[in-house]
């Protein structure tokens, strides 16, 4: 980078306006490595105001894990070169480590003449979150992936082993646990492909007139027989006739069953779970509610998050996907999803659907929105 000699005030105004716009942190330092300049963005992420830091080391105030020998600014001027794309950690006031991207060059004038370096530096740690999330994802869905597949392969491999006398019983029970464990496998992976689909816009939702009156009452039914069977209540409270709106209603049945299939999964025996619905001027909100076991408050933020399993869930059934999925089709309808628990009495989720479709701005905005979260007091 080069500075010429002669600029005019104009123009170093503008210069500084740029560079005090820039959402990311801009010094410069002397060829004795002190600050020379400092920016707003700077001051932000370090926690040090551009008096603080001016006329001192730049590693007093960056602090960073390559400050010494092997600083980039330093390299820099040595070299009178530039260096990009450097992550590194630095320390702000605070004593707080920030991971963050930095790019570095020396500062010539027209001469050539070295009159400084200047460094830009931006916070990542966004971005080593979403790795992180990413990194676990994977895992669990692998780590999930094997316990089935390792399951599987035992009681094949018993099967395999067997002689034509082998008990019949045994070999139904054991086909009967491999149809089990495949079923799991099948439903581990179409979850998982749906919500990253959803995730990244490539899974687009099919809209058009959706009765959600019809939807309820026919997952009523379905769920009739497996209420049964647990010895479990299942109400559907739904006096006033809803309107028709416009979604996918092959997506907001598979919303509908996966809250309920939660429900029976942390209910008790004699409980009711409800279905209940209603309506504001501009909404639609159907009510999933049971009187299980309840959410633990430490797990109320992350239920949605994928792969999450809460407290006390080790020996229930489930992949964490099924809420992730919740979430992010609700979501593409332009709607939101809420939850209330109280440990010990039950759970209730909200779905919120917009009577009028949304435009893909206005659904940008939902997503855009923090996740809201009610934990009720006994």
């Amino acid at each position: 980078m080069t500075v010429e000699k002669h600029k005019t005030s104009g123009d170093l105004t503008f210069y500084r306006f740029i560079i005090d716009s820039l959402p990311v942190g801009v010094l410069t330092v002397s060829p004795q490595m002190k600050v020379t300049s400092f920016n707003p963005w700077a001051e932000r992420l370090t926690g040090y105001s551009v008096d603080e830091a001016l006329g001192n080391y730049c590693g007093d105030i960056l602090q960073g894990e390559m400050c010494g020998s092997n600083c980039p600014l330093k390299t820099a001027i040595d070299q009178k070169q530039s260096i990009v794309r450097i992550e590194t950690m630095v320390q702000n006031k605070s004593g707080d480590t920030i991971p963050v991207r930095m790019h570095t060059a020396a500062l010539l004038d027209s001469s050539g003449n070295l009159i400084g370096a200047v460094e830009a530096f931006q916070d990542i740690s966004p971005l080593k979150t979403a790795e992180r999330e990413k990194d676990n994802l994977i895992s669990m869905f692998a780590h999930d992936m094997k316990a089935s597949l390792t399951i599987i392969g035992g009681f094949v491999l018993r099967l395999l082993k067997t002689t034509m006398y082998q008990n019949e019983k045994k070999r139904t029970t054991y086909l009967g646990i491999i149809r089990r464990e495949t079923d799991k496998l099948d439903a581990l992976v179409h979850d998982f492909l749906e919500f990253s689909r959803l995730q990244s816009g490539e899974l687009k939702l099919n809209f058009q007139a959706v009765s959600l009156d019809k939807e309820l009452m026919e997952i009523n039914e379905i769920y009739q027989s497996k209420a049964i069977q647990s010895g479990i209540q299942i109400a559907l409270r739904n006096d006033d006739v809803l309107p028709v709106i416009m979604g996918d209603s092959v997506r907001l049945r598979r919303v509908f069953a996966n809250l309920l299939d939660n429900a029976f999964k942390f209910s008790r025996k004699d409980t009711t779970i409800t279905i209940a619905t209603k309506e504001t001027a501009e909404e639609i909100m159907i009510i999933i509610q049971d009187q299980g076991s309840g959410i633990d408050p430490e797990d109320l933020p992350y239920i949605f998050d994928i792969f999450h399993r809460g407290k006390g869930t080790n020996e229930i059934e489930g992949t964490g996907v099924g809420l992730a999925s919740v979430k992010a089709i609700i979501e593409g309808h332009g709607g939101r999803v809420l939850v209330e628990s109280n440990p010990g009495r039950g759970s209730a989720f909200t779905v919120i659907l917009p009577k009028h479709a949304k435009k893909d701005s206005e659904r940008l905005e939902y997503k855009k929105k923090s996740d809201e979260y009610c934990f009720l007091g006994p």
